[in-house]
């Protein structure tokens, strides 16, 4: 609850920020907020800076009645005896009341969200202890030799127990019941079989992996001259899959087949799996289910898989030119798809590069969870490669990472690349020195400023008919900027600084310095001259009094398109405190 209370005012959700006043009464601080006549809400609040100034400090909401004066406001009583409200369910009772009655809706469903999110919770807590068991007969009891890509899936699982930097009620995934989470989330390690579904072959659009089954071989004898088989998450088998070949008129053409064929692992994403026979190819497969946000669908739009190509192109093309990240970044193929025009008939085939199996692949979203043995896995890889020192292994991290994306950032490109789509790949040079190297996949979603990107790349640089997002090609900075901002240094950068500090790893300035610092060396290389990309970091990160932050809550749920005026609701924004202006001093 208290990291609902705390996202709804960063949000500034009915202007629990903004229009609040904070007094002091014997107990803390609070923010006060008029309600209504005679009425006031109260939230006790404690000093944060990640992202907001502050955080809530209990799970609770205090409504009082009547005049408050100044002594009210020091802890005087009000005229009424006051109502407490510490429940989800109350809490965003209480809220809903002083929304406009457009947007009550989204409250009542992001309340069934928490609810959710609070059952899978427990259920967590319940199934740790066998989870665990099941990684480390899998794995091993070393983590810092869970060694691979199928190592990397044992980090998914427990990424998968940690709660996302910013969105409170991440773990909940609407609509699925236990038996459903069990079986195939990532957080209890599950394996399963996929489905398969044979679609006629002109009305499919893409290609399928070399030696991909045939309708034939999953016992749909008669089809393999006129139909491809498509693999399809078993949670989207029935009327959702019913629903997306009517709409397609394919319901009379397509064949789903019986049995269930190819296990499978699911990743961190959960729609995303590894084939278990072949660690390095990956499927993503639309699910009818939402996370982050009840718009925020689980489907696979077939542009994104277009954008996702035309994405890693880019991407590519840009290393070519900056030769001394050949060695350095690595990507997962993402050129391979196919789909039949409908968001839940497509699927990604996205094959890793070769030469991973003795190195340590783990997701940066990974890095503050719990390994077996009730360490954090940070701790693990310190251990291992940086003889123990935390900070060592996290300024290393930021050194790659800053270098690879103020690069980009000057070419005009900002990647939508979180904790999830980066993984760090970790293994020890023959001389015995630690070799770190960033592996990313997803590459759809990306801001860039054409012109910086025309002045860099000329005749060679895409275009609008590249892509499919309209949304992609800004006309200029700030787009790119907020998205570097808040993917970049908030979720890769400043979550750890706050993460490890409240881990007791290394003091809060001490993290935040080295952030700060890590950043604007990169930003140096950049040049900053007037007009140059290092200049526009400098000023529009670095310096800023604020931040853009991410808004998931108000766009995803709360609030409609129409009503948020989100073009894109995982780039939807409020601002906060910029936490790196103090670095080292204060925080």
């Amino acid at each position: 609850m208290i990291r609902v209370l705390s996202t709804l005012l960063r949000e500034d959700v009915v202007g629990l920020r903004s229009s609040g006043r904070l007094v002091h009464r014997p107990d803390g601080a609070w923010l006060r907020q008029a309600a209504g006549e005679g009425q006031y809400l109260l939230l006790p609040v404690v000093e944060d800076g990640f992202q907001c100034e502050y955080a809530a400090r209990l799970p609770l909401l205090v409504r009082e009645f009547g005049a408050v004066g100044e002594a009210g406001e020091s802890g005087g009583p009000g005229k009424c005896q006051p109502e407490s409200y510490d429940t989800c369910d109350t809490i965003l009772a209480a809220l809903r009341d002083l929304a406009d009655p457009l947007d009550r809706d989204g409250f009542d469903a992001f309340a069934e969200e928490c609810r959710q999110t609070l059952v899978t919770m427990r259920l967590h807590t319940a199934v740790r202890d066998e989870v665990t068991r099941t990684l480390t007969n899998r794995h091993g009891n070393a983590p810092a030799h869970w060694v691979g890509l199928t190592g990397g899936l044992a980090f998914d699982a427990l990424a998968a127990h940690l709660d996302h930097p910013v969105y409170p009620t991440a773990r909940g995934r609407a609509g699925l019941d236990e038996r459903q989470l069990r079986a195939y989330a990532p957080e209890f390690a599950p394996r399963f079989a996929l489905r398969w579904l044979a679609l006629p072959r002109d009305a499919v659009t893409g290609t399928l992996p070399d030696g991909w089954p045939t309708p034939a071989r999953l016992g749909l004898t008669g089809l393999d001259r006129t139909h491809v088989a498509l693999p399809v998450h078993p949670l989207t088998v029935g009327p959702a899959l019913e629903g997306a070949l009517r709409a397609t008129g394919l319901a009379d053409r397509a064949v789903l087949a019986e049995g269930a064929h190819l296990e499978a692992v699911p990743t961190l994403s959960m729609r995303t799996v590894a084939l278990s026979a072949q660690p390095s190819l990956h499927v993503k497969l639309p699910l009818s289910t939402s996370t982050l946000g009840l718009r925020n669908r689980r489907t696979i739009k077939p542009g994104s898989l277009r954008d996702g190509a035309a994405g890693q192109r880019l991407i590519e093309r840009i290393i070519d030119r900056e030769p001394r990240f050949r060695s350095t970044i690595l990507h997962a193929d993402e050129t391979v798809y196919a789909h039949a025009g409908h968001e839940l008939l497509a699927a990604l085939f996205r094959r890793y590069p070769d030469g991973l199996q003795d190195s340590v692949v783990v997701p940066m979203a990974a890095l503050l969870a719990g390994a077996p043995g009730g360490r954090l896995v940070v701790d693990h890889l310190a251990d291992r490669f940086h003889d123990g020192d935390v900070l060592a292994l996290l300024d290393a991290c930021l050194t790659l990472l800053f270098d690879w994306q103020t690069t980009l950032f000057g070419y005009g490109i900002a990647l939508e690349s979180h904790q999830q789509n980066i993984s760090l790949v970790l293994d020890r040079l023959h001389d015995g020195r630690t070799r770190l190297r960033l592996l990313l996949k997803d590459n759809d979603g990306p801001r860039v400023n054409s012109a910086r990107l025309s002045e860099r790349l000329g005749d060679a640089a895409p275009g609008l008919a590249d892509f499919d997002d309209a949304r992609t090609f800004t006309e200029g900075d700030r787009p790119v900027v907020d998205l570097f901002t808040t993917i970049t240094v908030h979720l890769c950068a400043g979550a750890y600084a706050f993460g490890l500090a409240e881990h007791g790893r290394a003091a809060l300035p001490v993290l935040l310095r080295l952030v700060r610092d890590r950043l604007a060396e990169a930003i140096e290389r950049l040049g900053t001259g007037a007009g140059e990309p290092g200049a526009v970091l400098r000023a529009q990160v670095l310096d800023a009094p604020r931040l853009p932050v991410k808004a998931m809550v108000t766009a995803g749920t709360l609030l409609t398109k129409e009503r948020s005026g989100a073009a894109d609701i995982n780039k939807h924004y409020t601002t906060g405190p910029n936490y790196l202006r103090h670095a080292g001093t204060s925080a």
